[in-house]
């Protein structure tokens, strides 16, 4: 058994009881204080006279030694011998952060990231013996939204012609993680409840765990014209299809801790070089809920387009080339007709814009 000092949110609830289970007692380290970033699902340190950081004490079995010094691996949290307490531990403590940062606070973190982390560790500890602490560093956004995309998911839109039986009356056998890279696949084997009655026979279902996604599509109501963006697309490609670049609204996914709105905003600044000045909500729906967990929220931008009818967009740091399209209402609607928009965002916003359209150019 190791005895290990845990701080800051390691020693929080749920955080905790993942990695270490069992009895712990109350500790605290001097001269060490936790600081944050808003945006930051864990906090760093700095060194200060008057600072304390607070956190539990326990004892660590091999299997719990095991799974803290991978997460602190991951996160590039160091493990160093101290004196707490007047014992001897392995203290867990957070890397140094930048000056001025201010001070990292329970409650708040708790009401944004408890839950974030949580998943995210869960996560973690699948991965553990699949994939090293230094590829599993790098994707550490993808992981952190997927975890959003679950927290999400526990608020369900409501049940009034579905059936509202819960998630909970599954009853789940096994589960498997296939593919673990940038993205996840999960094989499970479950049976379920059925309309019938009773519980269904034992079926393997595998599924494409992916992120939430905010979609937008940019309209000036006063011109009358939309922007539309192309890019190469892996899905056409790995279809076969003859022509895999695609005309799409802008598109981005929702990292952990932000809302759909935000990231709208920032993927038409980021892909397409547009401020919005409103956003319209069409719909939030699963795009292919057979195969895949991924969660589309569809937008319309209000915005002021360019004259320019085609134009450079992306990041370069996220390898993204990306051309932009200025096109009249019209031009975009015989998109629909000649079925050259074929993915479902561009199909459902250009009929959403078609039904709300006189709306909009009106209060323009």
């Amino acid at each position: 058994m190791t005895a290990v000092f845990l701080c800051g949110p390691w020693a929080c609830g749920p955080i905790r009881e993942r990695l270490l289970p069992g009895e712990v007692r109350d500790g605290s380290l001097p001269g060490l204080e936790l600081v944050t970033d808003a945006s930051w699902v864990f906090p760093c340190s700095r060194i200060c006279d008057s600072g304390v950081s607070s956190g539990v004490i326990g004892a660590a079995d091999d299997a719990a030694w095991g799974r803290i010094c991978y997460l602190a691996d991951v996160l590039d949290w160091t493990i160093v011998p101290r004196r707490i307490a007047g014992a001897r531990v392995m203290a867990v403590l957070p890397p140094e952060g930048p000056p001025d940062l201010p001070r990292w606070e329970l409650e708040a973190w708790a009401d944004r990231w408890q839950a974030i982390a949580a998943e995210a560790i869960d996560e973690l500890m699948d991965l553990r013996d699949r994939r090293g602490a230094d590829v599993v560093r790098g994707q550490m956004q993808m992981v952190y939204a997927r975890a959003e995309a679950r927290v999400a998911a526990r608020t369900p839109v409501p049940a009034t012609v579905r059936s509202a039986t819960r998630r909970d009356t599954v009853e789940v056998i096994g589960r498997q993680t296939p593919h673990a890279g940038f993205f996840l696949t999960r094989a499970y084997e479950l049976r379920h409840p059925g309309f019938a009655g009773g519980m269904s026979p034992q079926v393997r279902r595998e599924v494409f765990v992916a992120t939430d996604a905010a979609i937008v599509l940019p309209y000036d109501p006063r011109r009358d014209r939309v922007l539309l963006v192309e890019q190469f697309r892996m899905g056409p490609f790995g279809r076969g299809d003859a022509r895999p670049w695609m005309l799409e609204p802008v598109a981005g996914r929702v990292d952990g801790g932000e809302d759909p709105a935000v990231t709208a905003r920032r993927e038409c600044e980021e892909e397409a070089g547009l401020a919005l000045r409103g956003l319209e909500h069409i719909s939030s729906h699963y795009c292919s809920p057979g195969c895949s967990t991924e969660y589309f929220h569809l937008f319309l931008g209000l915005c002021d387009l360019p004259e320019v009818e085609k134009g450079q967009g992306g990041l370069e740091s996220e390898d993204e080339d990306i051309r932009t399209h200025v096109l009249g209402f019209e031009q975009a609607m015989d998109l629909l007709h000649s079925g050259e928009a074929d993915n479902g965002p561009l199909v459902l916003s250009l009929l959403w814009l078609q039904r709300e359209r006189a709306r909009l150019r009106a209060s323009a």
